[in-house]
Order: structure tokens, then C-alpha cells, then sequence
């Protein structure tokens, strides 16, 4: 069973979600919070697979509440979604760089949230790919250039470079391996050895990274 827990301040959001969620056969909703700092405290108690995490929250919002998840190491198998109303909501690139899975606006469509819900759980892939590389393509534009590349960056080989790029893309390991011409699990482990070199907690992350460092510009994917 996957394990989630809703934290949204509207109690009929999570009424739906929790309705939604429930009837499937490997979700279980194991928990609820109202605020971020109640969230954090669930997440603690708890430790479900999956957090959808609202970003505007009372008391403790849902920016320093993914924050709070992701720095807890004791919490390191626990993937937030953050769930927005604005699909280019600039406050979602600082969470996934701040150790969000993933995002969804709140209109998704129910089935699409119960995959994202899957797919996150399984730790695979960066849910929503294209929309999420729309938004971190303009928020990367409107607030600052790439960063020239770190002595992390330095230990990736070109070959883990260019995956980490294709990754910022929005493409999947398959994808990846259609891309390069290797297969899926080389791909896969190309990916897991540069999340490990660079300390990232997931894809996310690595999207992020492929932004800061210049490895991949707003509009290539164009």
C-alpha cells in the first residue's frame, strides 16, 4: 500500500482527495493536517510514502514545511508533492529545489493525480514533466542566469553530465535511452550515480540542478 498523507487548510480539498484516494486498491490516506508546522509533526508520526502538500498554508505554509521534511534524514523516503492553484506558481521551483518530488496544480484531473501519487511512491520519474519544465524554464528566466557549474558538477563524467541535462528536459530513463542509444537500466544507473555525486534527494532536484549550472537554458526544449 502506498501511504499519504493531505495537508491542505480547506478541509473540503482534502474530503476530495481523500475520497479519491481511498477507492484506490494501493492508496491508502493514513493522516491529515490543516498547517504546515501539523503537517511536519504527521509526516514525523507517520512516515507515509506520499505527502500532498499544499503551498498556502496557515502558521507554517507549505514551502518551510517541505523544507523541514526533506533536512530530516530520518525522513529521507518521504516524497512531498506540492499542490498549487497556478500551474506557473513561482514558489514551486524554490520547493523542488528545496526537496519537493514534484508538483500538481489542484484542477489535475483525478486520474492524473493518482498516477502522479504512483509514480512519485516508486521513485521513477519527475511527475508532469512538461509542465513542470514550462514552469522552471520561466521562473529560471525571471530571476537570475545560471550559475557557472560547482566542484560537484566537476565530479560527473561528460557522459553523466549530458544524462543530467536530458533528466532537466523532462525525459524519462527510457527516453534517455532512446536519446543516447543505451539501455533503460544503463540510463537508470547513469541517473542514480549522478543523484549521488550531486547529493540530490530525486529527479527534482537534478531538474533543478540542470537549470542552476547552465547544463540544459529555458527554451531548448522548445
Amino acid at each position: 500500500m502506498i501511504r499519504v498523507v493531505l495537508a491542505d487548510d480547506q478541509a473540503l480539498v482534502r474530503a476530495g482527495f481523500r475520497a479519491l484516494l481511498d477507492a484506490q486498491p494501493d492508496v491508502e490516506v493514513v493522516g491529515e493536517a490543516n498547517n504546515g508546522a501539523e503537517a511536519v509533526r504527521v509526516v514525523r508520526e507517520l512516515r507515509p510514502d506520499v505527502v500532498l502538500m499544499d503551498i498556502r498554508m496557515p502558521e507554517l505554509d507549505g514551502l518551510a514545511a517541505t523544507r523541514r521534511i526533506a533536512l530530516d534524514p530520518a525522513l529521507a523516503d518521504v516524497k512531498v508533492i506540492i499542490l498549487t492553484t497556478f500551474e506557473l506558481d513561482e514558489y514551486v521551483f524554490t520547493a523542488l529545489r528545496d526537496g519537493a518530488a514534484g508538483f500538481l496544480v489542484k484542477d489535475t484531473e483525478p486520474a492524473d493525480l493518482v498516477r502522479a501519487v504512483r509514480v512519485v511512491a516508486a521513485g521513477e520519474a519527475l511527475l508532469s514533466p512538461g509542465v513542470t519544465r514550462r514552469l522552471i524554464a520561466e521562473y529560471a528566466t525571471r530571476s537570475r542566469a545560471p550559475s557557472p557549474p560547482t566542484g560537484q558538477l566537476d565530479q560527473l563524467t561528460e557522459r553523466e553530465k549530458e544524462v543530467v541535462a536530458l533528466v532537466g528536459l523532462g525525459m524519462s530513463n527510457e527516453e534517455i535511452a532512446n536519446r543516447l542509444v543505451v539501455s533503460p537500466l544503463t540510463a537508470k544507473t547513469h541517473v542514480s550515480r549522478a543523484m549521488v555525486k550531486l547529493g540530490a534527494r530525486d529527479r527534482a532536484q537534478l531538474v533543478v540542478t540542470a537549470y542552476e549550472a547552465g547544463l540544459v537554458r529555458p527554451g531548448w526544449m522548445d
